[in-house]
């Protein structure tokens, strides 16, 4: 059974993009343009086939640590060089992805400058040049909104360019920008065009689901998710290595493990489009504040039922807010409609919602949280035989963290496979 992981990329990027509005006030698509432009540059300067899909998907992916860098902020843990943090957690996120090519740099260092005045004070030649690609390609998009610019307003776009950059760019960067930004791109850039753009530019990538590197991918965007807010930095993450003890439980085939653990590593990628002033309010929301929380699992199925073979990931993740009897979200499901799976990861999501620490409660031992569960079973909310099994797997691990599924101990990624 293979995925294409091109097109979770895609979703990833449309998350991370909205995490970006929300802290920076960038637009929307912010990381698709990058990836589109330094696609274009690459091809234009004669990078071959595997260097253009690590420059492309390194593009894509260069804002991948911005939850970390918000929860740290409201934390209080912002440092002087919290600006060389971000990129450091970012090339660290990306290494995961599978690459034939070395990456090593092209995240860590896309805010040098020439001079030498970036965070880690490299200068011209000291980075990679594909690090000056993404550079360019970021600070041209933030500064002029592209997908907004007329096709008459391109000679004083590019002047402009030249004058926002400066000296401090790599000017090879800069000219390699220029040479590719004409009408036809800029009409590429649009957020009417742009999903099709980079579905051209971004390289299709299948992953068979037993393969390891699943696993490892799924545990990265669950690190993305869960860093949203402070409450929730290893929600995610507890939900997908608790579902793998689960599946251990009940047998499951290695398929179907990394099915589950992916859909429990998923689950709320939806929720990433939630302010975090709600998903950190101490006290109860009021109705309107439920009705945007409540959207996110429809976001969530939104963004994944387009994904090649995820079809049971999509179902399973987006149902974990639905009841046996009905009135959950979003699609309000009864028990004849919802899957053992579905049913299973709506037990997960309340279970660990219930014992971690959260705004409104401190973290529970697993005999108080099951006591929960169970009173939310003898309702008819959620499965009650489920809930048992639950009771005695993890019961062990009561106020602990469940380690990872052994491919995630170790993070050797096969050179010989991947998107670059």
């Amino acid at each position: 059974m293979y995925l294409r992981m091109d097109q979770l990329s895609l979703v990833i990027s449309r998350a991370l993009d909205i995490i970006e509005k929300e802290k920076f006030g960038a637009s929307k698509n912010h990381s698709m343009r990058v990836a589109v432009l330094c696609a274009a540059m690459g091809r234009r300067m004669g990078f071959d086939g595997d260097s253009l899909s690590a420059l492309t998907t390194c593009a894509l992916f260069h804002d991948n640590a911005l939850t970390e860098y918000m929860l740290s902020e409201r934390e209080g843990e912002l440092r002087a060089d919290n600006l060389r943090l971000h990129c450091e957690y970012g090339q660290r996120n990306v290494e995961w992805l599978p690459f034939k090519k070395d990456v090593a740099g092209f995240i860590l260092y896309h805010h040098e400058l020439e001079d030498g005045s970036g965070p880690f004070g490299k200068k011209a030649g000291e980075y990679p040049f594909e690090a000056a690609l993404i550079a360019v390609a970021d600070q041209v998009d933030v500064r002029n909104h592209l997908q907004r610019v007329p096709p008459e307003d391109l000679p004083e776009l590019r002047w402009r360019i030249r004058e926002q950059l400066g000296a401090g760019v790599s000017p090879k960067a800069t000219g390699a920008l220029l040479d590719v930004l004409d009408g036809e791109m800029l009409e590429s850039l649009r957020d009417g065009a742009i999903y099709a753009a980079v579905e051209k530019t971004v390289p299709v990538w299948t992953a068979n689901i037993r393969d390891p590197l699943i696993i490892r991918i799924a545990g990265m965007v669950a690190h993305v998710i869960d860093y949203k807010s402070v409450f929730t930095k290893k929600h995610s993450i507890q939900i997908a290595n608790k579902s793998w003890l689960m599946a251990d439980y009940y047998e499951y085939t290695e398929t179907q493990k990394a099915q589950l653990y992916l859909a429990a590593a998923l689950h709320d990628i939806g929720k990433i489009a939630t302010p975090v002033e709600i998903l950190e309010k101490p006290g109860r929301l009021t109705d309107e504040e439920f009705a945007v929380i409540m959207r996110h699992a429809q976001y969530t199925r939104d963004w994944l039922c387009g994904i090649s073979g995820f079809e049971d990931i999509c179902r399973w993740a987006s149902n974990h807010h639905e009841k046996l009897i009905g009135g959950g979200y979003p699609c309000g499901k009864r028990a004849e409609e919802l899957d053992f799976d579905s049913r299973l990861l709506a037990c997960m999501d309340i279970y660990q919602a219930v014992c971690e620490e959260r705004p409104y409660h401190p973290a529970r031992s697993h005999a108080d949280t099951m006591e929960i569960l169970y009173g939310t079973a003898a309702k008819g909310e959620i499965d009650a035989a489920i809930v048992e099994d639950m009771d005695g797997v993890l019961a062990e691990y009561s106020l602990q963290d469940v380690p990872p599924p052994d491919p995630l101990k170790e993070r050797v990624l096969d050179k010989g496979k991947g998107v670059a």
